[in-house]
């Protein structure tokens, strides 16, 4: 989850943390995950571009309801997924699918919609990792959470590399199952 181009991302903005985006894909990857992303542009696309660059497999879940409006209406790549689910919900309605259809949410940068994902997520109890350093909401989400002082059932891992941050989601899901 993570800052589209719709999020105004400044050149430098969008160079400084296309390094952590294409990090971020390649561990996922080697951590054998599914990737599900909401078929958008900016970071979570260079996630998803290094991801299956690494031999992953990317699910895209859309907020329309067709390609037609996929790509006219949200104005949303087609190529930026293995396969691409077509809701219809909206954005709102496509971050509840992809929140609760993910065991680790990943966070990297992002505005108003990460937000909303995280929420969900955080309220869920969800494993959730959240890249430090990548801007947008995701350098706040600490600050968010204490501010808020509500508990959660689930786990917050804040980390600046990639793959460690993959590594402790992984690892904390893995006990999770491991527990049951």
């Amino acid at each position: 989850m993570g800052a589209s181009a719709n999020d105004a991302l400044s050149e430098a903005e969008a160079h400084r943390v296309r390094t952590l985006a294409e990090g971020l894909g390649a561990a996922i990857a080697r951590a054998e995950c599914i990737l599900i992303t909401g078929a958008t542009t900016g970071l979570p696309d260079l996630v998803a571009q290094a991801f299956r660059h690494h031999g992953g497999f990317a699910l895209g879940v859309s907020p329309a309801e067709n390609h037609r409006e996929h790509v006219g209406r949200y104005g949303l790549p087609d190529d930026g997924a293995d396969v691409i689910i077509y809701t219809g919900f909206g954005y709102k309605g496509r971050n509840v699918i992809n929140v609760r259809s993910a065991d680790i949410v990943l966070i990297i940068g992002g505005a108003t919609g990460t937000l909303n994902e995280f929420t969900i997520a955080y309220d869920e109890g969800k494993i959730i990792g959240v890249l430090e350093g990548s801007g947008g909401v995701a350098d706040h989400l600490n600050e968010i959470i204490e501010f808020c002082k509500k508990p959660s059932t689930g786990a917050v891992f804040l980390d600046r590399d990639p793959v460690k941050l993959v590594t402790r989601c992984v690892d904390a899901f893995a006990s999770s199952l491991a527990a049951l």
